[in-house]
């Protein structure tokens, strides 16, 4: 981050990790976990997390005034604390005040590669037929302390019910387009990113492209999003050391190589400032705590 210029980023747990794995290359459930235990994997992921922040001397976004001061420039990087899944809370609405509280979550993924609690994910069949009672629950929660909320994984149909429940901007933080996605594909429609652009939000593109994983093909590929849903509406979704596959950002030492493939785009330099984070800031300025 230091060498790259990367002021901000998600740093993510992993909650769903002891009920999945790789099979082919692919992420999959496969196994229900026992009561209580991903609510316990969680604690210790977090606090694995809070020890690498301080062992990298990280600043940490918890609200709007920290998130002005991680965007200027020289200024020690920072992270936003975040949980792929909210697996975590095995269904109880008070481990979301505590992550918010204790862990300084501000970022939540609803689901990740195993259908919980709160709704349906694109990779295995759909069993709630989108967002259940208790992800609007969860939405409407976040929305009130503060939380970004992300429907990275989640099912058109999950996502369109997060769109109507939330009145703040959300994010689909990793993913790219497809004109016609596969059946238990991550990646995405047109019609499927609009919907996060129209509440005000933010779809992230992943560094894994067709080809040789460079910065020009990384840079061509969230230009086709940006044509879909418009430069505001369009960010970097790392999905750092969380790939299966090797892509086009493997460091954040490699920012500006991306920064200027997005030039080469024939993108000017407002448009590649808010695409390298300008969109994402302003959807945390909308989302945290005052």
């Amino acid at each position: 981050m230091r060498e790259g210029g990367m002021g901000l980023i998600a740093l993510a747990i992993v909650p769903d990790s002891p009920a999945t794995r790789v099979v082919d290359r692919y992420i999959t459930p496969y196994r229900t976990p026992d009561p209580g235990e991903l609510w316990a994997h969680g604690q210790r992921a977090f606090a694995r997390l809070q020890r690498l922040v301080a062992q990298e001397g990280l600043a940490v976004v918890t609200d709007r005034a920290g998130l002005e001061r991680a965007r200027r420039p020289g200024g020690t990087p920072a992270v936003v604390v975040s949980s792929e899944g909210g697996d975590f809370m095995e269904g109880q609405i008070e481990r979301l005040d505590w992550a918010f509280r204790e862990q300084r979550l501000r970022h939540l993924q609803l689901t990740h590669y195993r259908v919980n609690e709160l709704g349906d994910i694109q990779t295995v069949n759909a069993v709630h037929n989108g967002l259940t009672a208790f992800g609007e629950q969860v939405v409407r929660r976040c929305n009130q302390l503060g939380i970004v909320v992300d429907v990275a994984h989640a099912t058109l149909a999950m996502v369109r019910r997060v769109a109507e429940v939330s009145g703040k901007p959300i994010v689909l933080s990793h993913t790219a387009l497809s004109s016609q996605p596969r059946p238990y594909s991550r990646l995405i429609s047109a019609e499927h990113a609009r919907v996060v652009a129209a509440t005000g939000g933010v779809v992230g593109i992943w560094p894994l492209v067709n080809g040789d994983p460079t910065p020009r093909r990384y840079a061509e590929s969230m230009a086709r999003m940006v044509d879909a849903v418009g430069i505001d509406h369009v960010g970097i979704g790392s999905d750092m050391r969380g790939l299966l596959g090797r892509g086009a950002l493997e460091n954040y030492d490699a920012a500006p190589e991306l920064a200027q493939a997005l030039l080469e785009t024939g993108m000017d330099a407002a448009g590649v400032a808010k695409l390298m984070g300008g969109n994402q800031a302003r959807v945390l300025a909308a989302v945290l705590p005052g």
